[in-house]
This record gives C-alpha cells, sequence and structure tokens, in this order.
C-alpha cells in the first residue's frame, strides 16, 4: 500500500534554522516527510536562499501594511498559496507576525509554532530577557497547536536548560535554539504517525530530554 509523505508548509521571517532542522531531519531519514512549500514574509530572509540551494519551492510574499500581524488582503494570498499544496501540517518557524482567525480555521488543527520559553510562561517577543529579569533557574522552548490566542494553543512538547549565573540573552538563545531543533521534528513525526493531535493533545506537556 502507498503512503504519501507529510506534506508540510513552513512560514518563516528569517535564516530558516528550524526548517533547515526539519529538512536536515528528512535527509537523515528520521522524517518520513517534505517540505512541500515555504513562505516569506522577508523578502531578504536567509531561509530563502537556503531554499534555492535545496531546491525547496518557496517564495516571499509581501505581508501587507501591518508589522506584527498578518491580516487582509496578504493573509488571503497566504492562505490560497498554501492551500494549493494541500498540507498536512503547516509550522510556524521563527515567522515573526500574529496569524489571525482566518487563517487559523483554514488550517484548522494543522499549525503548530515553535516559541522560545516555557510556556505559559513568556508569550509573545523578548522571551529570554524577561527570563533572566525574573531570575528564573531554567528557561526552554515549547513547541505548541496555534489557537486565536498568542502563543496559547495547546502545548505538545518541552525542553528545558538551566540558567546558569552570567548567562546572557545571547547564550539562552544558543541553548535554546539548539533544543528548538531537535524537539520540532520530533512534533512533526509524532503528528505524521497519528500519535498525537489537537484534539488527543494532554492537557500537560511532554517533557523532553536529549
Amino acid at each position: 500500500m502507498f503512503l504519501k509523505k507529510t506534506r508540510i508548509a513552513v512560514l518563516v521571517s528569517g535564516r530558516g534554522s528550524n526548517m533547515s532542522a526539519i529538512q536536515n531531519a528528512i535527509e537523515k531519514g528520521e522524517l518520513d516527510a517534505e517540505i512541500s512549500l515555504v513562505l516569506s514574509d522577508n523578502r531578504d530572509a536567509k531561509a530563502l536562499d537556503y531554499c534555492k540551494e535545496k531546491g525547496i519551492q518557496a517564495k516571499y510574499i509581501q505581508p501587507g501594511l501591518f508589522k506584527t500581524k498578518l491580516e487582509g488582503d496578504a493573509e488571503l494570498e497566504y492562505i490560497e498559496a498554501i492551500q494549493k499544496i494541500n498540507p498536512d501540517i503547516v509550522v510556524l518557524a521563527g515567522f515573526m507576525r500574529v496569524v489571525k482567525p482566518r487563517f487559523i480555521l483554514a488550517f484548522s488543527g494543522k499549525i503548530i509554532n515553535i516559541h522560545p520559553s516555557l510556556l505559559p510562561k513568556y508569550p509573545g517577543l523578548h522571551t529570554h530577557r524577561r527570563a533572566l529579569e525574573e531570575r528564573d533557574k531554567e528557561t526552554g522552548c515549547t513547541v505548541h497547536f496555534v489557537n486565536e490566542v498568542v502563543d496559547g494553543g495547546k502545548r505538545i512538547i518541552q525542553a528545558r536548560v538551566p540558567i546558569m549565573p552570567g548567562d546572557t540573552e545571547q547564550d539562552l538563545a544558543v541553548k535554546v535554539l539548539r533544543l528548538e531543533h531537535e524537539i520540532l521534528p520530533k512534533v512533526i513525526g509524532m503528528i505524521s504517525r497519528g500519535e498525537i493531535s489537537e484534539r488527543t493533545c494532554p492537557s500537560e506537556p511532554i517533557q523532553y530530554t536529549s
């Protein structure tokens, strides 16, 4: 029986390191999937260069007038582009815009996001700075399903790292990014194998240990 590969659409804004982590897992045979489309809201995103090198379909779509959200005609253009590839999973991988209800409804239950904090702590921006200001003893990252609350969807998995004396925001960013690269492909594999869905996601996230 022929089983189709899991089709992934990825939205990016910058260098696309999490997208690269997904592609690396695919190339290593750890994921039976394909990145079918990458969309960027940044014409100069390094992720677009990476996709060109790898032969991954990718394009910049002008994101509209708003700086922090995807709305209006631009939102509809993103939706239509993604619908053309009929994805199984839509991944927000460093996509620096809030997606709104129309986008979420178009891909209901299929959208996941990687966020650099231990949600529900520190949704939004400047997560490492906030963790240091609060003198937290640990930080980490969360992969979660996306709903209409910013960084408020069901948490799938979390990875933790200790905050050491003298750590800076940059130190934490490096530590956490390494874990992001590990847990995001893991979650995509879980979803593609039917091990978890938005409907079956437990109330408490899986705690990842590397």
